[in-house]
């Protein structure tokens, strides 16, 4: 399994590639993990010269705070309500066609960094998701084959919730609920798209130790590859960017569990692709 990564402390990370376990500075090939390095094929360029032994090990990588996989996305596009179920818990029909709303692209942290809720929300919530990251400009995709053709790879991802902003002072507008700092952590891994099956995933979330979400890719309304060709004809996507693909049942939204507290720790995980362990931190 090959899974690129940026390690370091905010805004200095540097790229790193782990292929069987070992880590591997990218750093003589590349500044960063961004839209430019995946629109030029830099990930099958990497694994090879990783696999080929022409990348230093990266000493010390276990010691490193983990980043976002992905470095300065130009957009963040989250779908919702793409579990029949998640919909079910929701209130909500099961949507024929795909539901979209925005993050800020600043919203992403690295995937163990502190969640910070805002003042006075009572209403935090959690969501793990499968992310499927740009690899090339895409526009007017005509079939799903061509739009996964288009992902360069995949990363779990928090698509973190404030209910009370997203439903009540909204308008109607998602997105003000969902587009507070630090809510969109990724990673740990950007794993490339190669080698994972999108649509036979097992996501799982817990909260506190306790169990949330347990469900599986397959079960999305709308796989990656439609969400990707619909999301290209409603506007130009472009490599680096982020597709959030929507969460199974198991929020608190469902009104089965509590909402998030200060001190919480949320843990996310996608076989194959890592585990994520926020804490949360409440007001501000």
């Amino acid at each position: 399994m090959t899974g690129f990564c940026r390690l370091g402390e905010p805004g200095r990370e540097r790229p790193a590639v782990v292929v069987d376990d070992v880590t591997y500075d990218l750093s003589d090939l590349t500044d960063d993990i961004d839209g430019a390095f995946l629109a030029a094929g830099g990930l099958e360029r990497a694994r090879d010269a990783a696999r080929a032994g022409r990348l230093p090990v990266l000493d010390g990588a276990d010691r490193l705070r983990t980043g976002p996989p992905v470095a300065r996305p130009a957009a963040v596009l989250c779908i919702g309500q793409n579990y029949a179920a998640h919909a079910a818990e929701s209130g909500s029909a099961v949507p024929e066609h795909p539901i979209l709303f925005l993050k800020h692209p600043n919203t992403v942290v690295g995937p163990d960094d502190d969640v910070h809720l805002p003042a006075g929300s009572e209403r935090g919530d959690w969501e793990v998701e499968l992310v499927a990251v740009i690899g090339r400009r895409a526009w007017a995709l005509d079939s799903d084959e061509d739009a996964l053709a288009h992902v360069a790879g995949y990363a779990v991802g928090n698509d973190v919730s404030e209910r009370t902003h997203q439903f009540d002072l909204s308008g109607g507008q998602w997105s003000t609920g969902k587009t507070f700092p630090t809510f969109a952590p990724l990673g740990p891994l950007l794993v490339p798209a190669d080698e994972v099956d999108p649509q036979g995933l097992r996501l799982r979330s817990h909260v506190n130790g306790e169990p949330r979400q347990d469900s599986s890719t397959k079960d999305m309304v709308f796989g990656v590859g439609a969400l990707v060709r619909v999301l290209s004809r409603r506007m130009v996507l472009e490599a680096g960017d982020l597709v959030f693909t929507g969460t199974p049942e198991g929020v608190a939204l469902s009104g089965r569990f509590p909402y998030l507290r200060d001190a919480d720790v949320v843990e996310l995980e996608i076989d194959g692709l890592g585990r994520q362990r926020q804490r949360v931190v409440a007001g501000g």
